[in-house]
């Protein structure tokens, strides 16, 4: 995922107009994926499918096409929606788990905003399209915006864009800040960017595991060595990777939910309800996808006994590790370590080489060698001084 961006010479001027996600055809949406070489699972049409099917109640869909103005075809999709920085209903239907704290300055809850879309639940967020279209789709993206006549919600113009998850290797991030700024400039636009967070990657350099385990802490070497050899003595170990199937899915809900309780994904509200309609329904159309999708459930047993569930995507050269559960009585085996452990044992014998923890610095991501890899925010303030 760390392809090294190519600077290629920019297509001519593009236009933008706004389309109804459920109004982009499939195809289209999957050929321009395929030539966006830092996109990642999140960018999926399944993953924005499931997105609106669980959470559409929450925003307004208001992705752009991008094309030249005398040709039909599609040359990039911009996805992107609006809602009000901080809604009514967030608060009590708000998951505690991937609540992060916030690192960039704050915008008023009230304020009107155009985000990426799905990105609340989203790692990582991009433009579709190819590396030398990129400038002047954004270009067309911010003309779309400033248009007066293009409204967010009815009479109400936006008050800010707000597009966060942006990989600092992704060129669409330095494509919008110019894209924004200069037609931005004639507005009193201010454009700024800043790190919204960190995503903890191990980057493995051999398909030996010993060779694997010798590159970490010697600390937590020791740690994990000891662990496995632990939980080997409660009962023999097997791990069990697949799709995402129907029984997987509620394992790995039913050990999430012991390890976390309220404080997860899934508490008994209506957020917990929302996050079982979207890993549930992202789960179905994931092994419904002719490529048999990106998606999959590693599930670890002691003695027989499932002690820990990953749910993660594997595109074929890095593991995104999306979540997880384990079973606290499980203690003796140490379920986190060992589970992950497994998992990564596995991965690297079968040739992957990147581990992605995704967003947060949650200390257990340190211990198997993963390094911060930032991600952006680009806030856009309409006539700001």
């Amino acid at each position: 995922m760390h392809a090294p961006s190519v600077t290629l010479p920019s297509t001519g001027p593009l236009a933008a107009r706004h389309i109804a996600f459920d109004d982009i055809d499939r195809a289209v949406w999957d050929r321009l994926l395929a030539v966006t070489h830092t996109a990642t699972p999140f960018s999926r049409w399944t993953f924005h499918r499931a997105w609106w099917d669980a959470y559409g109640s929450t925003a307004h869909d208001e992705y752009l096409v991008v094309s030249a103005p005398d040709n039909a075809d599609i040359r990039a999709i911009v996805p992107l929606m609006h809602r009000h920085e901080v809604e009514p209903e967030d608060a009590p239907t708000a998951t505690v788990l991937r609540a992060h704290s916030p690192i960039c300055q704050p915008v008023p809850g009230e304020a009107l905003a155009v985000m990426f879309g799905a990105s609340y639940h989203a790692d990582y967020a991009t433009v579709l399209a190819a590396d030398r279209d990129l400038e002047p789709t954004a270009s067309a993206t911010a003309r779309a915006l400033a248009d007066a006549s293009t409204r967010s919600d009815g009479d109400q113009p936006w008050d800010v864009v707000d597009l966060r998850r942006l990989r600092e290797v992704d060129p669409a991030l330095a494509a919008l800040e110019s894209g924004f700024r200069s037609i931005g400039e004639a507005d009193g636009w201010r454009v700024t960017r800043e790190q919204e967070d960190v995503c903890p990657v191990v980057t493995v350099r051999t398909a030996d595991w010993d060779e694997y385990l010798a590159t970490l802490d010697k600390t937590a070497r020791h740690e994990i060595r000891r662990k496995i050899r632990r939980a080997e003595s409660v009962g023999e170990l097997t791990i069990e990777i697949g799709p995402p199937t129907d029984e997987a899915i509620e394992d790995f809900i039913r050990l999430h939910t012991l390890r976390f309780g309220d404080h997860g994904l899934f508490p008994d509200n209506e957020g917990g309800a929302r996050s079982l309609r979207f890993i549930r329904r992202l789960a179905e159309l994931e092994r419904s996808e002719l490529d048999g999708g990106v998606m999959h459930v590693a599930r670890v047993r002691c003695g027989g006994r499932l002690i820990y569930v990953v749910v993660a995507f594997d595109d074929g050269s890095t593991c995104f590790m999306y979540n997880g559960g384990m079973d606290p009585a499980a203690k003796d085996a140490s379920p986190g370590v060992t589970g992950a452990a497994l998992y990564i044992q596995n991965r690297i014998e079968a040739g992957r080489r990147r581990f992605d923890f995704l967003r947060g610095q949650e200390r257990y991501k340190y211990e198997w060698g993963a390094v911060d890899e930032p991600i952006f925010r680009l806030l856009v303030q309409r006539g700001a001084p």
